[in-house]
């Protein structure tokens, strides 16, 4: 893919040959979806619905183990929070997050998993948690403490949900409870989060991310 100069400062802009012109500002060029974005953005979350019905297979059969202490498994959660932090560093686009984490979701589903469809649930849930810390970074911040704080909050998120949708007749104290939600947060932001953003700078070396604005930027580094 050949790269577009611009006239004023002579140097490059990845995004502009497939429809993201390079004199585009920041908040336009974050909204705007190219058909390079939604191609790539759809290959990770079909990868990821992989995925995730084969980490749900993993997860139900581990389970005996956690008999004595259920919330400690919670350590194992962070994989399904991942596609969508890794979709909007690798993307950089306004609802990158909730698309990659929602679509991956809906893959699982159609590939079979023992909580239904209420997974596509989890995933828009999942997803939106994410999209709000890059929103709330006006999407201008793609470093590390953002991956991590969206890893987290989306974690979290998902960990109500299931003290909600799963646990809450199950009897868990209150401490049981809150260790649950901090072993989600705390898996997601290191599994989402920072693994997310270690997987964005090692793809963009190998130079699989020339078209997108993270790989450019992590060829200056």
């Amino acid at each position: 893919m050949s790269s577009t100069t611009t006239g004023t400062t002579g140097t490059t802009d990845p995004t502009g040959p497939a429809g993201d012109p390079g004199n585009l500002t920041p908040s336009t060029a974050t909204a705007r979806w190219r058909t390079v974005d939604v191609v790539v953005a759809s290959a990770l979350a079909v990868a990821f619905g992989v995925v995730f019905w084969a980490w749900g297979n993993l997860w139900n059969a581990v389970q005996p183990a956690f008999t004595a202490f259920p919330p400690g498994q919670g350590f194992m959660y962070g994989v399904w929070l991942m596609p969508g932090v890794l979709g909007a560093l690798v993307l950089r686009k306004r609802g990158a997050a909730v698309y990659v984490e929602l679509l991956a979701s809906i893959v699982s589903a159609l590939l079979g998993t023992s909580w239904g469809l209420t997974v596509i649930a989890y995933g828009l849930v999942q997803g939106a948690a994410a999209e709000i810390v890059f929103a709330f970074a006006l999407y201008k911040s793609w470093r590390l403490g953002t991956a991590l704080l969206a890893g987290a909050l989306a974690g979290a998120a998902a960990a109500l949900m299931d003290l909600v949708l799963y646990y809450v007749d199950l009897g868990w104290s209150g401490a049981w409870q809150l260790t649950y939600v901090a072993l989600l947060a705390v898996s997601s932001a290191v599994v989402a989060g920072l693994g997310s953003w270690l997987l964005v700078r090692a793809l963009a070396r190998t130079g699989v991310l020339a078209p997108f604005r993270s790989g450019a930027d992590q060829a200056r580094v």
